[in-house]
């Protein structure tokens, strides 16, 4: 029996994978191996790769936003937000577990990124929270792993821009329509800690002194300035989302830097470095899409996979229902970027086709995404918070289940009800 190309070439990405090899370089490894068998000429496939880079003017937006967000956590940002935070919500039973939460609702209008919320915020609320045996150390970590999943959901979002690369829905448009999904996860998350604390006898922080609460507040102003001018930049129409992140970028080394002054050179110097090995890692994978898509086009997946939903004669839900199910086995075994870069755009050409709109579809599919960095095995911030916490990552896992549940309610909802997702879109003019 004669084995295809296409299938030795799937075949070498997951062998590759398995061997340790990052996933960017075994899908340009596997592309190579499918052009020479196939005797197809290299540098046609080099050039479809180097024009998909070079155009995607967006791409830049990723290295800023990652940049902005390794400034923060250098700089006295994430202090001054804890302490707003508390003044905020602190006084509630679980308080500080709703500190967690909601300063990763805050920060996620400034970083975009899961894994730069959980780990800037997580080795300083962790450490509240299990001070004097407050809070297991588990818990804390759960629900540190479990609110970071906002960072990418409420805009600036750098799932949304890559989403938008595959996809050419606006970005603009996505990052409004993760507002309101974004704060639902937040509220879902507030929901079971609140259960969680009466049910376990979590304490009630001191509350703060109200003569302190003017200065607390003046401190954390330049931190909350950032996404307030990020965001109205963007829907005011004076930057493009790619503009916003270079603002983003300046603006966190200047209030870290002249405002703050809680930055070195050397810390600068590491967050300069950080940035650039991420945006290294992402670009790898990047590339490494863009050839295995060109593969895929070449093997006319998505309309073989088109032509397959339209035989069965699918309905708009039924579609939705098996893509989250899919998305959700899947987020338990890949990297989201992986996710995005290969197999949604195997399903946008059926979406367009039975009428999805592409900024609804583009955020369940971030939702659903964020959700598997919480999912064992995977679950690529149960592991961040393990290493930070060095906790056993089973009792993790444990107390991560009454999140992860909401979360997953939260997108049946956005699913079941896109409006919820567009509405605010729509208010600020989108068409869709």
């Amino acid at each position: 029996m004669t084995v295809s190309p296409f299938t030795i070439c799937v075949s070498a990405i997951v062998l590759l994978s398995m061997l340790g090899l990052p996933i960017g370089h075994s899908m340009i490894v596997a592309t190579t191996i499918y052009l020479l068998i196939s005797g197809l000429d290299l540098g046609t496939a080099a050039e479809q790769i180097l024009n998909g880079l070079f155009n995607s003017y967006v791409l830049i937006a990723i290295p800023l936003f990652i940049l902005a967000a390794d400034l923060m956590n250098v700089g006295s940002l994430t202090d001054k937000l804890l302490r707003f935070c508390l003044v905020l919500v602190g006084r509630f039973r679980g308080g500080l577990g709703h500190v967690n939460v909601v300063a990763n609702m805050i920060f996620a209008g400034m970083s975009g990124s899961a894994i730069a919320d959980a780990v800037g915020i997580g080795k300083i609320i962790v450490g509240m929270m299990a001070k004097d045996n407050r809070y297991p150390v588990a818990y804390a970590a759960a629900i540190t792993a479990a609110a970071a999943v906002i960072g990418p959901i409420i805009p600036p979002s750098i799932p949304m821009v890559v989403y938008a690369l595959v996809s050419d829905a606006s970005i603009g448009y996505l990052f409004l329509a993760g507002v309101v999904p974004g704060v639902m996860l937040g509220l879902s998350f507030m929901i079971a800690n609140s259960y969680m604390a009466r049910r376990r006898g979590f304490p009630v922080e001191e509350p703060v002194p109200v003569r302190d609460i003017p200065k607390i507040t003046i401190n954390a102003f330049p931190a909350l300035l950032l996404p307030i001018i990020l965001l109205f930049g963007i829907y005011g129409g004076v930057m493009t989302p790619t503009e916003g992140a270079a603002a983003a970028a300046l603006y966190a080394l200047f209030a870290s830097t002249v405002i703050y002054r809680a930055v070195t050179w050397r810390q600068l110097y590491d967050a300069l470095l950080a940035s650039g090995k991420a945006t290294t890692s992402i670009g790898m994978l990047i590339a490494g899409a863009f050839a295995f898509n060109y593969v895929v086009t070449l093997e006319r997946i998505p309309d073989s996979l088109s032509h397959l939903m339209a035989h069965f004669e699918l309905s708009r839900a039924i579609f939705l229902l098996a893509v989250n199910i899919l998305l959700l086995i899947l987020g338990c075994l890949l990297e989201g970027t992986t996710i995005l870069l290969i197999v949604v755009p195997i399903f946008i050409p059926t979406a367009k086709a039975l009428g999805i709109d592409l900024v609804h579809f583009g955020v369940v599919v971030v939702v659903n995404i964020m959700i598997g960095l919480v999912t064992p095995p995977y679950g690529l911030l149960l592991f961040v918070l393990a290493n930070l916490t060095k906790e056993p990552l089973g009792r993790i896992v444990k107390e991560a289940v009454p999140f992860i549940a909401m979360a997953i309610a939260v997108l049946a909802l956005i699913t079941i009800f896109p409006d919820l997702v567009l509405w605010l879109p729509r208010l600020l003019g989108y068409k869709g």
